[in-house]
């Protein structure tokens, strides 16, 4: 579905993606991990085309994606960080907002509250602004925004930010859940070790731009990469050190 060949991209004199390389299967569900800094967001901004690589392709359904651009924009939903809803709209009018482009407000608006059921909010939710949710009905609603026009390919950046382990379980219960029930694929970019259990079908590793280690999460476990077992199992590494005075 999704092909990513010698992605590099910096800022400045700072290196984020140094020749990445991944490959994505129709219908699986990859979740990205690695540090604060190690380049997550800005290999899903290139895909996104918010980010213009310095070198390197992106190829969807086998061919470059730069030339489809616009229907890959078709074909995708994206749940962002920190569900980044329109505070000046209705919940609804937030999850029909590419809908209202097409289809009749009527029929936007029962598409919206239909996908609101199905990720456990009410009808009553629909007619409410975002600053009247609480954080975990805000993300929620964020990922019925994304899934409201039945996409082949769904983002998730970072999606139990913010949230406590309870509320994160229930939003990686929901992933999964609407990944298999849709076939859609699906990239996450997380730190979240949770998630990555949950959510994945394959986990892939980023470390100082590349991707370091993809496997299954049973490989993930079993793997003896020092820096993969490391950041799975939260153990501290020894810090470099600089130069006196």
């Amino acid at each position: 579905m999704l092909a990513v060949r010698g992605l590099s991209k910096s800022f400045g004199a700072k290196r984020v993606l140094d020749g990445a390389d991944l490959d994505l299967a129709m219908g699986e569900s990859l979740v990205v991990i690695g540090g604060s800094g190690t380049g997550k967001s800005v290999l899903l901004r290139c895909i996104l085309g918010l980010e213009t690589p310095d070198a390197g392709e992106i190829l969807w359904r086998g061919r470059p994606l730069a030339g489809q651009r616009a229907a890959f924009m078709d074909h995708f939903g994206m749940l962002f960080q920190n569900a980044a809803l329109f505070d000046s709209l209705p919940v609804w009018r937030n999850v029909a907002f590419r809908l209202l482009r097409t289809q009749p407000k009527a029929r936007a608006r029962a598409i919206a509250i239909e996908k609101l059921a199905r990720v456990g909010l009410g009808p009553e939710v629909a007619d409410l602004y975002p600053a009247e949710l609480s954080g975990g009905m805000r993300k929620r609603a964020g990922l019925a925004r994304a899934i409201a026009a039945d996409p082949k390919v769904i983002f998730f950046d970072e999606p139990t930010t913010g949230l406590d382990p309870i509320r994160a379980a229930t939003i990686n219960t929901l992933i999964r859940g609407i990944v298999d029930e849709t076939g859609a694929t699906a990239i996450t970019i997380t730190h979240d070790m949770s998630s990555a259990r949950s959510i994945a079908d394959r986990v892939a590793l980023l470390d100082r731009g590349r991707l370091r280690w993809q496997g299954s999460v049973a490989e993930m476990d079993a793997a003896e990469d020092d820096y993969l077992r490391d950041f799975v199992t939260g153990r501290a590494r020894p810090m470099a050190r600089g130069p006196q005075g």
